[in-house]
């Protein structure tokens, strides 16, 4: 087989600015997009005026592939994050040349990914999550009470998706009650820098969508919140994830101020956005397909397969970048050493070389093989208490819910990085 070169796989140029528009992200276009890359090119490079060249991998089986192989495709060489060569520039001058504003587990590669990773992995494994379930529960009781208590209308993301899961991680990270709106913000505010309901820079939005990035004060903001929360916990240390990450030591050392605030920004943010989306998706899905619903109303042994057809669904986190290491050939292309490559989750998770009727919902989907989490080394951390989340919150509001309805013009936030259901209006009946 002939080996290609980028040369030979250019995207076209309304292909690879689709890859790049949030707004594509939020009105679906991004999977025509997608679909017609797989088709057409499915590792190919897109070329942009003012970003540096990228490899775009839109197929599951090479998605996996890359994210097994950790030593030959990095996460922390490079930005790990789609960006601009003029935002790449001012990160790195602020940064003392690195391409990271944080050093989460998502920017780390062995030796440190793994030392950093088993700092908090225990809270996250099912032996752990178990004991939390009955506590998880009551929260996810008061979320459906609350939603009962709207009379039969409401936002449900608004209202119960971004709520419920917030509450969770807050309890376990060690955030009191009151402060979850200042973090449910920040959150949006980091996620959502190019939807202009979400962004705290609305200046920021007259600029081209390329342009449109992290906001860097939100990340301020956030660090100023956990460097406080860290002394306290340094101090007192209790029986929650913070202690663990403000008394954290990695080779007998404690871990460095930018560490620890990343840490704790990740598993404040990730922790919950991305299930809230999921959680969004699903009810959205179901009141458009009242069959589905039927379906699982009628067996709630059907909830853990639903749990992973909304995660396939809406799948919140769309992108990743990763840096080859070194010359490769990979799945017929000539991939040069320090080649960025953008891994497509949501791509991977509609192709109908692994999905029978990928853009169907379908709650009762099995097998269903979906990336949404990853794979390999970089497999999410957060996994197991996400869909436990997900799967007590339909036990709790199935047997509740006799009808749901769409009840206006649902909406999807404008982002290229995580995106999910910002607004959802439904119609309801509870038993």
């Amino acid at each position: 087989m002939s080996v290609m070169t980028a040369a030979d796989h250019r995207i076209p140029q309304d292909k690879a600015l689709g890859l790049i528009e949030p707004a594509a992200y939020a009105d679906g276009r991004i999977y025509e997009t997608y679909r017609w890359l797989r088709k057409h090119e499915p590792l190919g490079v897109a070329e942009i005026p003012g970003i540096d060249p990228f490899w775009v991998v839109t197929r599951h089986a090479d998605l996996l592939e890359i994210s097994r192989q950790n030593d030959l495709f990095h996460n922390g060489d490079r930005a790990t994050t789609f960006t601009t060569q003029a935002m790449d520039r001012k990160v790195r001058e602020m940064m003392g040349g690195s391409p990271h504003l944080l050093r989460t587990l998502v920017q780390m590669d062995a030796p440190d990914h793994p030392k950093y990773r088993a700092l908090t992995q225990a809270w996250f494994m099912p032996p752990n999550l178990r004991g939390l379930e009955q506590q998880i529960r009551v929260i996810a009781r008061a979320a459906v009470d609350k939603m009962a208590a709207s009379g039969g209308r409401c936002d449900f993301v608004n209202q119960v998706a971004l709520h419920y899961p917030l509450h969770v991680i807050m309890s376990i990270l060690g955030v009191p009650e009151s402060d979850e709106p200042r973090m449910l913000k920040l959150t949006q505010e980091l996620f959502g820098a190019t939807d202009p309901e979400l962004t705290r820079d609305a200046e920021a939005l007259g600029k081209p969508p390329e342009e449109r990035e992290f906001d860097i004060g939100v990340i301020i903001d956030f660090s100023n919140y956990f460097r406080e929360l860290s002394e306290r916990k340094r101090a007192n240390p209790t029986d929650d994830l913070a202690s663990v990450i403000a008394n954290s030591q990695v080779d007998g050392q404690p871990i460095s101020d930018l560490e620890a605030m990343s840490y704790y920004i990740i598993v404040a943010t990730a922790g919950h956005d991305t299930t809230s989306s999921s959680v969004g998706g699903a009810m959205w899905a179901l009141a458009q397909n009242p069959g589905e619903f039927a379906k699982v109303k009628a067996d709630l042994s059907l909830i853990p397969a639903l749990v992973d057809e909304s995660i396939r669904w809406t799948t919140p986190v769309k992108t990743f970048m990763r840096t080859a290491t070194q010359d490769v050939e990979f799945a017929g292309r000539d991939v040069k050493a320090g080649d960025w490559l953008m891994l497509c989750y949501a791509s991977a998770n509609r192709d109908d070389a692994v999905f029978e009727d990928p853009d169907t919902f379908k709650a009762d989907r099995k097998p269903n093989r979906h990336a949404a989490f990853g794979y390999g080394a970089h497999l999410c951390l957060g996994q197991h208490l996400a869909k436990m989340e997900m799967r007590i919150l339909w036990e709790e509001l199935l047997p509740r819910l006799k009808s749901v309805e769409l009840d206006g013009e649902p909406a999807m936030s404008q982002a290229l990085f995580v995106n999910g259901p910002k607004r959802l209006p439904i119609r309801f009946e509870l038993a």
